[in-house]
């Protein structure tokens, strides 16, 4: 749709929403977490809730820093894919102990496509 110097392109809550406003050159997307992805992501958060407490106060710290970014709908990809390998790392390092981190890490990543 267009009106002048304004564009709108799609309004799916599921899917890209992108607008465009005079100018030229001009881009904005939004990304919205399906369902699934949004799941996913609770699972691996409560796991590594549950690790945490189980690994070295750095180990903990990296956590701490990795969830944020993992969580939120604003992290650019590469953020995004450093902070799980960063806890899928720590996972590793643990064992079996990690073994459901890792395999939730991997689920995450193949929602996102990375």
């Amino acid at each position: 749709m267009s009106n002048g110097n304004s564009h709108h392109y799609g309004n799916n809550i599921h899917g890209d929403n992108v607008n465009i406003y005079g100018g030229t050159g001009n881009t904005g997307i939004v990304k919205h977490q399906s369902p699934a992805l949004r799941e996913a992501i609770g699972e691996l958060a409560g796991l590594l809730q549950e690790l945490r407490d189980q690994v070295a106060p750095t180990s903990a710290q990296v956590i701490d820093d990795s969830l944020p970014v993992i969580a939120s709908d604003a992290s650019a990809p590469q953020e995004r894919h450093r902070a799980l390998i960063a806890v899928a790392t720590i996972a590793a390092t643990v064992g079996a102990l990690g073994q459901p981190v890792a395999e939730a890490v991997n689920k995450v990543l193949g929602l996102l496509g990375l």
